[in-house]
């Protein structure tokens, strides 16, 4: 299994070489030449499976034993999945109205990033005690990826982690969730910016080859192949537990729906629908809804700027996950996503060609929610459920919600019945408790775990970034630094 950039600039790498890489040299997003296939049978024989032994399987078709053996590879997924608070990992909650939203928020940050930054916590330090390495983490957070990624490799002496966090964008937990974390490899940057705008300075730092090289940087954003890997395996999760029975032919439909920010999650999904996995895809957005435009109109364009919504870890206009998306659709052709991605890149607009924006509307189908959208979604599952959604996984439930009834469909049109019947899995990334003000507004009541009430008496400890600063230039000293420490 070789790793491939979207733009084709760069040689092909095995996984140890995606997994310590950011972006690929020639600026494109490593992804496998070849998608392995899943059949029927394989299907069947794995819906029996547990999350953690999905998990083992999905990554054993990417992962050779050659670079990892299979009882090492098991061994460190057991490892990742130690600290998460539910014996299953994640957990289906099937409520009200055929709603069945699959819990991925039971890891140490209570966010779906866990699941897959612990695994790839394991594999870099994996990799790093047997060649004996150093390695320098970037990491720009729109609200959960900081947190997660701080986790994954707080107190490990060979990997040193930058995080850049939004200051005013993250939620007060969000933010203690990095800022209290006390450890001499956690380096935590408070940025007078947006998400986008935190980008700029990281992306600038992996382009100078030379420092980057020096420094062994690498990156934990969804732009590591290794997120995106782990995170296919929620969507076959997903799929059996929601689908009604294997034992018919064709096997029977699941509809995912998945909040989306960066895109990572959306990607995991086309990777395992394209593996074979009988799979419908919703990406749901917030008022950011660049991808939105993009999958109903082909307008893969920047708005005039970034909204601050409620559900504020969506808050992104250039969800470079999206990349990947266009190049598995194009059929692999690196020279057409090069000249696009350029394209976008000098002008922040783009209209994607026909034929390729067709692929991406029958892959999926989209929605955007407001904030009244997510308040109301919040409300109805509160009142009929008893269950609290944070606001991104209220807007997959806005989006269920706003569906047509499916018990008046099958009474209305019984002759139809099976065009109403595809089951539906929301997935939700985050619990309720890191959204305080979210649930408040809601006129819902939070309900704080006792881990979450302690950050607010915690020493903190981060360094701020102001607007007109030069934050490449703080950030490369930093570094510089760190590597004389």
């Amino acid at each position: 299994m070789e790793y491939v950039s979207t733009r084709g600039g760069a040689g092909a790498v095995d996984f140890e070489g995606a997994l310590f890489s950011g972006y690929a040299p020639d600026g494109g997003l490593f992804m496998p030449q070849h998608i392995p296939s899943v059949d029927g049978d394989t299907l069947r024989r794995w819906s029996c499976l547990s999350y953690r032994e999905l998990v083992k399987e999905l990554c054993s078709l990417f992962i050779t034993a050659e670079l990892v053996p299979r009882s090492t590879l098991n061994d460190l997924i057991d490892r990742a999945f130690s600290r998460f608070r539910h014996k299953d990992v994640i957990h289906l909650s099937r409520l009200k109205d055929g709603l069945n939203v699959l819990e991925l928020w039971h890891g140490v940050t209570y966010a779906f990033k866990d699941l897959s930054l612990s695994c790839t916590g394991q594999f870099l330090q994996y990799f790093l005690e047997k060649r004996q390495k150093h390695v320098t983490i970037l990491v720009g957070t729109s609200g959960d990826t900081g947190s997660s990624a701080i986790e994954s490799v707080r107190g490990q002496k060979n990997m040193d982690i930058f995080v850049l966090l939004p200051k005013g964008y993250c939620t007060q937990i969000q933010e203690l969730q990095m800022t209290t974390v006390i450890e001499d490899n956690v380096h935590v940057f408070a940025a007078h910016g947006n998400s986008d705008e935190i980008d700029e300075p990281i992306k600038e730092l992996f382009a100078d080859v030379d420092f980057a090289r020096k420094y062994n940087l690498m990156s934990l954003n969804s732009v590591n192949w290794s997120r995106i890997m782990v995170q296919i395996a929620h969507h076959f999760y997903a799929y059996f537990q929601c689908a009604p029975s294997l034992d018919t032919t064709p096997l029977p439909v699941v509809e995912i729906v998945v909040p989306t920010g960066g895109g990572g999650n959306i990607t995991a999904g086309c990777i395992a629908q394209k593996m074979g996995l009988p799979i419908r895809l919703v990406a749901v957005v917030n008022s950011n809804d660049i991808i939105h435009r993009t999958v109903q109109h082909g307008d893969f364009s920047l708005s005039e700027s970034v909204k601050a919504t409620l559900a504020s870890a969506m808050d992104i206009q250039e969800p470079y996950n999206v990349e990947r998306i266009l190049w598995l659709l194009s059929g692999s052709d690196s020279s057409l996503m090069k000249t696009l991605m350029e394209q976008f890149s000098m002008s922040k607009s783009l209209k994607l060609p026909e034929d390729l924006h067709r692929k991406l509307s029958k892959t999926l189908r989209s929605c955007s929610a407001s904030d009244e959208d997510i308040v109301q979604a919040m409300q109805r599952c509160w009142e009929e459920n008893r269950y609290l959604l944070c606001p991104h996984s209220a807007v997959a439930a806005h989006y269920h919600y706003s569906q047509p009834d499916r018990a008046c469909l099958h009474q209305k049109f019984p002759s139809f019945s099976f065009l109403f019947s595809t089951p539906r899995c929301c997935l939700a990334p985050a619990s309720a408790a890191k959204f305080q003000d979210a649930l408040l507004r809601a006129g819902l009541v939070p309900q704080l775990p006792p881990e979450i009430t302690a950050l607010t008496a915690m020493k903190t400890r981060s360094t701020p970034l102001e607007r007109g600063q030069d934050w490449a230039k703080v950030l490369r000293e930093q570094i510089e630094v760190m590597a004389q420490r």
